[in-house]
């Protein structure tokens, strides 16, 4: 019979858990900022009790833990599957905590032009969408402060890559000399100028001659401090898509927060790709999915 499940994601700043059944619905979510960042040394069990305790206490659950507490720097470390894999080659690698009963997911791993890339809790999203759409085969992007593109064939990512989109925006705008153009805090996204920067981004070769035009437009008066954060959101969004070659005329799957998600669908438009935003359910049912690859 199917066992309930305490679904984790433990990531670097924050740590959510969800209680599902055992057909995967959810009966219950929490949310705390106890990310690995802010577990003292040797603490992990001890956060985890204070958070979950009751629901594991449940007779016969199964807890689940994707993310950053698979790290080095986690809980305990769980070993990178190589591409190819998917959901049968995450369950059979799991690191288990206390056996049949606490497993933590390994993340993936992928060579790229001779080097390593590395994912870990959004293999969890990714098979939780696939199961959800139904599908078997999709092109995916999980926004972020480290982006991830994902091709999956078959129901295993075959190979992904990384882009640090989210950080080169916040080393850029807070960091740079752009940051004397912009104000101190992000406002509603200026929408006109979201599209002027991925547009700019599309037609460009970099982002290292396209970013100081933040500069130069402030300085001509040709845009306002507050619109120049969203055009910069456009420039470092739009690299990222132009760096992924041609991508007219396909399908890209997004998960994400609902703000980068709407952001990534509009630069994708202008693309001339479809963006497809998947729910926020995809992590939980990431879990509930490998939970099921998991022998009787």
């Amino acid at each position: 019979m199917p066992r309930p499940i305490v679904a984790i994601d433990w990531g670097t700043s924050s740590l959510r858990g969800a209680r599902l059944d055992a057909h995967g619905a959810v009966l219950d979510e929490r949310a705390s900022l106890q990310g690995i960042l802010n577990v003292p040394p040797g603490g992990f069990e001890a956060v985890f009790n204070a958070q979950f305790g009751d629901w594991l206490s449940a007779s016969g659950a199964l807890c689940l833990i994707s993310g950053m507490a698979g790290s080095r720097q986690g809980w305990r470390e769980a070993p990178y599957c190589a591409c190819p894999s998917g959901a049968s080659d995450i369950a059979a690698a799991l690191a288990w905590v206390a056996p049949g009963r606490i497993a933590i997911v390994p993340g993936l791993s992928c060579e790229r032009d001779g080097a390593p890339d590395v994912m870990r809790g959004e293999e969890t999203q990714i098979f939780g969408a696939l199961d959800m759409l139904g599908i078997d085969e999709a092109l995916f992007v999980l926004p972020g402060t480290h982006s991830k593109w994902a091709d999956v064939r078959g129901g295993r990512v075959v190979r992904f890559s990384t882009a640090m989109t989210g950080e080169t925006y916040a080393l850029l705008r807070h960091h740079s000399i752009l940051a004397r153009t912009l104000p101190s805090e992000d406002g509603p996204l200026n929408g006109a100028e979201f599209d002027a920067g991925v547009q700019r981004a599309l037609r460009s070769t970099s982002l290292l001659q396209t970013a100081f035009t933040v500069r130069t437009l402030a300085l001509f008066e040709r845009s306002t401090p507050e619109a120049l954060a969203s055009y910069l959101s456009g420039l470092v969004i739009g690299e990222e898509l132009r760096a992924q070659g041609p991508l007219s005329g396909r399908r890209v799957h997004v998960i994400g927060n609902d703000t980068l998600t709407q952001r990534y669908q509009r630069a994708l438009a202008r693309a001339g790709v479809e963006g497809v935003a998947v729910g926020a359910q995809a992590t939980w049912r990431g879990l509930w999915n490998i939970a099921r690859s998991l022998p009787d």
